[in-house]
């Protein structure tokens, strides 16, 4: 059985959605039939490995405030925000300063800074917005300080701006994915880690950035209506184990 979901009509943002999990969100609803909008590091569409064939594409620093704020006055209208945009330093390097304030800056004041640029449309709609956390926002993550803090972060921010915009009509959840092939997991695939990883996880697989994608449909949609201010890990039972 597989659930159907129509977003004719509305517009999505999705930071971070030229690759990954954004990219398999970003697909999700146009195929829904939504207006999709993405952010991506590069110059353009094309310098990406990935077919971006009918989303609008915009080069976003997301620790350039500016660009930020512009991508936020362009927009026509908005109905879902996905704060997706993310990066990670892993080992000696993360516990450099420099380095971990750079992962808060992308990962944490970067979907604060999209979510505060957009408001106003979202205000509109009234609007969803979806934050994608990590499991790392309940565990420690000590090869990766700086990626754990921020995490942990989203999904404190989430329940946060949940209870400060409720008033508006506008819904705030996460989704904390778990173990997912993704290029910033590579590392972790690659090592002696994977076994355990898979050992860990009751469904006993890695996840795929496609199993976020009915998350942020369903939490996005009507049939959520009455949900807001959760974070919902789609982990394989990871966090349950």
């Amino acid at each position: 059985m597989q659930a159907s979901f129509d977003y004719r009509g509305q517009t999505i943002l999705i930071s971070g959605g030229s690759s990954g999990i954004g990219l398999a969100i970003a697909k999700g609803f146009q195929e829904a039939g939504g207006t999709v909008w993405i952010t991506g590091t590069r110059k353009q569409a094309d310098d990406y490995p990935d077919d971006l064939t009918g989303l609008h594409f915009r080069q976003v620093d997301m620790e350039d405030g500016a660009a930020i704020d512009a991508l936020g006055e362009e927009l026509p209208s908005l109905d879902v925000l996905v704060n997706c945009a993310g990066n990670t330093i892993r080992n000696e390097e993360a516990y450099q300063p420099d380095n971990f304030d750079k992962v808060i800056a992308i990962n944490l004041s970067g979907t604060f800074r999209l979510s505060m640029a957009t408001l106003p449309l979202l205000k509109k709609g009234p609007g969803s917005v979806i934050n994608i956390a990590s499991m790392t926002s309940y565990f420690g993550a000590p090869g990766s300080p700086g990626y754990g803090a921020s995490k942990a972060g989203v999904l404190e921010l989430t329940q946060s701006l949940a209870v400060a915009w409720a008033s508006f009509g506008i819904r705030v959840n996460g989704i904390a994915p778990g173990w997912i092939e993704t290029k910033l997991t590579q590392f972790w695939r690659e090592s002696q880690r994977d076994r355990l990883i898979l050992e860990r996880t009751p469904m006993g697989r890695w996840g795929q950035p496609e199993d976020m994608t009915g998350a942020a449909l369903f939490l996005a949609s009507d049939a959520a209506g009455f949900i807001t201010g959760i974070t919902l890990p789609v982990d394989g039972g990871y966090t349950a184990m």
